[in-house]
């Protein structure tokens, strides 16, 4: 099943004037009783405002048209979200970090997975030229946020949803690229990577999310680049990933915060990890850049792999591809920006299964035309 969009449309205004939900509440936007004609007529305006947040972004601008107070809901896409959140309601997000191979151009394009629609957001805040590749993102999918570093980026950058604007953080302790990340418990982790030599590095960092200062953990014990990564079980996991021509078996290692300490990774876990990751129900799914790029999961009781039930990725998905997912669906954003959602169905679900068994229902988004020939490079997942 295909689904195909015509247009993007902008998520929301870069010059816009954030209001305080206070003021909101002061204009007669939320609850109170003032002498403007109701949100929707016969209804109390906070129940027509819970109905009015849901309407999908897409139809915002159609939708300022039909009176002041309508304009008041639909014309502040920061303030939108921001009432979407102290209301308590929160949809899947897709954002895509993607560049140009000719022009150099780099972007952020989000895809409200719900309505199937395209969206910018503001660009990043960089001096100069930015390369689409070596840089790192992580989200913080129910804060709403997305935090993006590493590679020509000088600072963290962080873009909040409720406020639509790129905040400039402070830096890592040591510039790298091609590096792990992950968040744990509010934490920000990184390790390894390259660094603004060109060599490989052993190092690593977490920053705090409350404050953000970056603070040095443990040595990886050896210097390597990496390929993938995935926070597991409250532990972060680094592979370098297969170069060709196959003569060595990737190394990998495991990071424990509660102690501090690396270890190296189950042999299994490293030899078949063959494509990028993503954690769902508990287990590490990737999507193989081989195999006839079959899903797979991890079972860490045998350090084997197995193949996901279904059909391959759909033959739409192009390399070079990215993963995120969330709850029991998985997105993959191949080359022209068409994204596959994988819909996972768990078929065994007692405690006594001896072995995991998931089954994965392919459907299609296709990008318009005027991002087609943009290549993904980044993917995140977050709620607003």
């Amino acid at each position: 099943m295909l689904s195909h969009q015509e247009q993007v449309q902008k998520l929301g205004d870069s010059e816009m004037k954030l209001v305080s939900f206070a003021k909101d509440v002061k204009d007669g936007l939320v609850l109170s009783k003032s002498s403007f004609e109701p949100l929707i007529p016969g209804l109390p305006d906070d129940i027509a405002l819970s109905c009015l947040l849901r309407l999908p972004v897409e139809f915002h601008s159609g939708s300022r048209s039909v009176c002041r107070r309508w304009c008041n809901v639909f014309g502040d896409k920061g303030r939108f979200f921001r009432l979407r959140k102290e209301m308590g309601l929160k949809d899947p997000w897709l954002f895509v970090f993607c560049y140009d191979k000719c022009s150099g151009k780099v972007q952020w394009y989000v895809l409200d997975v719900v309505s199937f629609s395209w969206h910018m957001i503001p660009e990043m805040p960089c001096v100069e030229k930015m390369c689409g590749h070596g840089f790192r993102s992580v989200s913080v999918p129910r804060d709403g946020s997305v935090l993006v570093w590493g590679g020509s980026l000088e600072y963290v950058l962080k873009f909040d949803v409720c406020m639509n604007e790129w905040i400039k953080m402070k830096k890592m302790n040591t510039p790298r690229s091609f590096f792990a990340s992950g968040v744990i418990d509010g934490m920000v982790y990184v390790a390894g990577g390259n660094g603004n030599d060109g060599f490989e590095l052993n190092s690593g960092e977490v920053m705090d999310l409350r404050d953000g200062v970056w603070k040095p953990i443990a040595s990886m014990g050896a210097s390597m680049a990496c390929y993938d990564a995935a926070v597991l079980d409250g532990k972060l996991y680094v592979t370098e990933g297969w170069f060709w021509p196959f003569y060595f078996v990737p190394r990998g290692q495991v990071y424990d915060p509660r102690t501090d300490k690396w270890e190296c990774m189950a042999s299994g876990l490293r030899e078949g990890w063959t494509g990028s990751s993503v954690v769902m129900f508990g287990h590490l799914f990737v999507v193989s850049e081989h195999e006839r790029t079959k899903l797979k999961v991890y079972d860490s009781r045998k350090d084997v792999w197995g193949t996901v039930k279904g059909s391959p990725l759909p033959e739409q998905i192009c390399k070079p591809f990215v993963v995120n997912g969330c709850d029991d669906k998985i997105y993959v954003t191949g080359k022209n920006l068409n994204v596959a959602i994988g819909l996972i169905h768990r078929l065994n679900t007692t405690s006594n299964d001896k072995n995991l068994d998931f089954l994965v229902e392919w459907h299609v988004v296709e990008a318009p035309a005027g991002i087609s020939d943009m290549t993904p490079s980044g993917a995140q997942v977050i709620f607003a």
